[in-house]
């Protein structure tokens, strides 16, 4: 075993020197080719083992029948999935897209190993047993490890790795979608705000490579059927409310599931939070059928013109000749496949809410037009607005209109709808933003100060971390000692600043050697004046965990040069200094801006 460990490590060590020969630029479109290859990879694996644990579950029941089933299989594949977790990977897998976004922000883009297959075995099993998230999540998060993992193993840089985690999160979206432009903008508009436009190529690479894998395996055929009819100038006016109408949407999608997770998770025991999820999700697919799953079945019959494929099964069948049940039914399946998803991944289950977002725009743009049409005000076509409310409920809930668009336009074959698709998308972007300035994979780690934005110099602070910052080489004293004392350390000090502290090193106050430049040569007052009769405290103290943002901010206010850094307990660490941050500043902007 020792030996063929150390056999890969001279294989990669060999192929490290070999790719750091070339260019810069030749080596990263090599390495974005990979990236591209494995990633796609991993898109095809995870689709065809959601699809082989579906088949295998329905094999074994009639849906006629046994339809009571839908109760129980989405809770067990919530346990399998909790069980791995809890017990194989032993680590946090959820929420896939806010994790890239912490660690390139927080880790230097250092996404562990395991993550690489950890989520593509725990999705497909929640899926697969029909929780009701996506896919596209985990294998974001799988790609981005991908890329991530080939860049550490090759001892890469801080700027190259992020632009492979890039190439892979790029990738694994191009190759779950068949959407090679979708991944590029996915990964400019919501990972890598900091990107430039010299590191497009790479993306490009990864994100062709991928889609001709997922090419190979699935063929040219577009993600997702769809009938649509001719774009006519007399429906701009609908497609206006209906971005108005999807932007309040997303407020509620996105507002509800933090909360309703938040709730969920209060549960503390594990067993009891899947049991207590399980059974409400059992319930609601029981109710509401479409909910089973990731829902795309029910979306492509949206796309499609027929909405009740599907329902003459449902505990609704009898209804199903009321002109007004289906869209009252599809409002209700929008409103519940918030809840149907929170239940799932606050259980224990492992997906994302990248598909549930398609799903609920969808239905959206369906609710819109079938009311108009059946209110008589004007006839519109229900499978375009069914497309476009896609485009519009991603621009919102995701804040990333560009990909909204580019998305739905590729997935479907849709591009004669580009202008209802940028007019919804930016409309429903615009009125989200009214009320929430974050988007939901961004608005949790934004409160906590460790979201990159595209403001470079905001960036570069979040990627600063004081801990890393402390300068530890200033000679302590302590309270009780004498200026003879004082006099002594000073003369062995290379700094002109002596910390004070307590005899259980917690921080009391500072000296400054003006501070006693008048009376340190004074021999008659060395046993008569002591160290807390001169010390004086600081402006602020800074703690070790302290964001830097909060950090300059006590400086300016200041007007400090150098600041204390203590612990939460108020145990003496060092000083941060100025100097210091703005040295440290220039070589992480170098980074960040990826020229």
């Amino acid at each position: 075993m020792t030996m063929m460990i150390r056999k890969r490590n001279n294989i990669i060590h060999s192929i490290s020197r070999l790719l750091h020969k070339l260019p810069e630029a030749q080596f990263l479109l090599i390495l974005a080719f990979i990236v591209g290859l494995v990633s796609g990879g991993a898109a095809v694996a995870l689709k065809l083992m959601i699809e082989l644990v579906g088949d295998l579950l329905i094999g074994w029941f009639d849906t006629t029948t046994d339809s009571f089933l839908y109760l129980l299989y989405p809770g067990l594949g919530m346990l399998i999935a909790m069980l791995l977790v809890r017990y194989l990977i032993k680590d946090n897998i959820g929420h896939g897209v806010t994790k890239v976004l912490l660690a390139v922000s927080k880790n230097n883009s250092k996404i562990k190993s395991h993550n690489t297959w950890s989520s593509l075995l725990t999705s497909s099993i929640t899926i697969g047993f029909g929780g009701s998230v996506g896919a596209e999540a985990p294998i974001v998060y799988t790609g981005a490890a991908i890329g991530s993992n080939i860049a550490r193993h090759l001892g890469l840089s801080y700027k190259q790795m992020t632009i492979l985690l890039g190439c892979g999160a790029a990738g694994a979206v191009a190759g779950i979608f068949k959407a090679p432009m979708a991944g590029i903008l996915f990964t400019l508009e919501i990972l890598l705000f900091n990107i430039s436009m010299t590191s497009i190529l790479p993306l490009l690479m990864s994100t062709v490579t991928a889609t001709a894998v997922s090419y190979l395996f699935f063929g040219r055929d577009v993600a997702f059927m769809s009938t649509i009819d001719p774009f006519v100038m007399k429906n701009i006016p609908y497609y206006l409310v209906l971005g108005v109408f999807c932007g309040f949407v997303s407020l509620y999608f996105t507002r509800t599931t933090l909360s309703l997770e938040d709730k969920i998770k209060g549960i503390e025991n594990p067993y009891k939070r899947w049991a207590f999820s399980a059974l409400m999700l059992g319930i609601l697919i029981y109710i509401f059928p479409p909910l089973y799953g990731e829902g795309y079945h029910a979306l492509e019959s949206l796309l499609t013109g027929n909405p009740v494929q599907g329902l003459d099964t449902s505990l609704f069948a009898s209804l199903l000749n009321y002109k007004w049940f289906v869209p009252i039914f599809f409002l209700f399946v929008l409103i519940f496949k918030v809840f149907a998803m929170s239940f799932t991944n606050a259980g224990g289950g492992v997906g994302g809410t990248f598909g549930p977002t398609l799903i609920v725009g969808g239905i959206a743009g369906f609710v819109l037009a079938r009311v108009i049409n059946l209110t008589g005000i004007h006839v519109l076509p229900e499978n375009n607005f069914v497309l476009v409310g896609m485009a519009g409920l991603m621009a919102g809930v995701m804040q990333a209109p560009m990909t909204a668009i580019f998305l739905i336009a590729e997935i479907t074959g849709g591009y004669e709808l580009l202008m209802p698709l940028s007019i919804t998308a930016a409309i429903s972007f615009a009125t989200i933003r009214i009320f929430e300035p974050y988007s939901i994979y961004t608005k949790r780690i934004a409160k906590s100060g460790e979201l990159l934005t595209h403001d470079s110099d905001q960036a570069v602070l979040t990627l600063l971390k004081t801990s890393d910052l402390i300068e530890s080489d200033f000679c302590p004293v302590h309270m009780e000692d004498n200026l003879g004392s004082l006099v002594d350390v000073v003369a062995k000090s290379k700094r002109n600043i002596f910390p004070v502290v307590d005899s259980n090193d917690k921080f009391q106050g500072f000296i400054s050697l003006d501070d006693i430049r008048m009376i340190m040569f004074d021999r008659e007052k060395y046993n008569e004046v002591f160290v807390y009769n001169i010390m004086k405290q600081p402006p602020y103290t800074v703690c070790d965990c302290e964001k830097m943002d909060s950090v300059m901010r006590k400086f300016e206010k200041s007007g400090a040069w150098n600041l204390p850094v203590v612990t939460e307990e108020n145990k003496y660490l060092g000083f941060v200094s100025k100097s210091k941050i703005f040295s440290s500043y220039r070589e992480k902007l170098q980074d960040v801006s990826h020229d």
